[in-house]
């Protein structure tokens, strides 16, 4: 099983007004957070999509780990999907699975992405999608068969929309704080004060 990671970092983080990438939580930055369950599995390649703060938030990535800058990241989140897919595709052609997660979940570990590749070997289902709060969302693994459809997706739906099309090939797995992410100053207060 083939599988590579893509973490989402491109947003310009228009509601919290500073990237929350560069948000430290526990000595570290969520970036840095994300990075560290990334590299803590056994999924390869690791690609890190940048778009709106990309010279800072290029600073906390290791030079082990690859990155690329989207520069139409404005045009939404879809964008840096395909953007990062594309990359990886070039280094791995031969890929069966790709996990996409973003950089500001903050409680984002090595067992909730192991445990997509898990559940999509013992279902054998295409799209694995992490649950919480009455919702399904990232991190998610898709199946090479929606690669094409990922690299077409548009606008700043990312790939939930995917989630609806095909509910009858979805399964999940329990992110249980996986609703803890970072939009707003209330959140970063709420998360650092809990």
């Amino acid at each position: 099983m083939n599988t590579g990671i893509i973490i989402l970092a491109a947003g310009n983080s228009s509601r919290l007004g500073r990237p929350k990438q560069l948000l430290i939580f526990k000595d570290k930055t969520l970036i840095e957070w994300t990075i560290e369950a990334a590299l803590a599995t056994k999924f390869k390649p690791v690609v890190v999509v940048l778009g709106a703060f990309a010279n800072q938030v290029k600073e906390k990535i290791p030079l082990t780990v690859a990155h690329i800058i989207n520069d139409n990241w404005s045009d939404g989140m879809a964008s840096s999907i395909a953007a990062g897919l594309a990359e990886i595709l070039k280094h791995s052609p031969d890929l069966e699975n790709l996990i996409i997660t973003v950089s500001d979940q903050a409680f984002i570990n090595e067992t909730i992405l192991s445990a997509l590749q898990q559940k999509h070997i013992s279902t054998k289902k295409g799209i694995i999608a992490s649950s919480y709060a009455k919702t399904t969302g990232t991190p998610a693994l898709f199946n090479k068969r929606y690669f094409s459809q990922l690299l077409s997706l548009t606008g700043n739906n990312g790939a939930k929309s995917m989630l609806k099309l095909h509910d009858n090939d979805v399964e999940t797995v329990a992110f249980a704080q996986g609703n803890i992410d970072i939009d707003t100053e209330t959140d970063y207060h709420n998360l650092i004060n809990n």
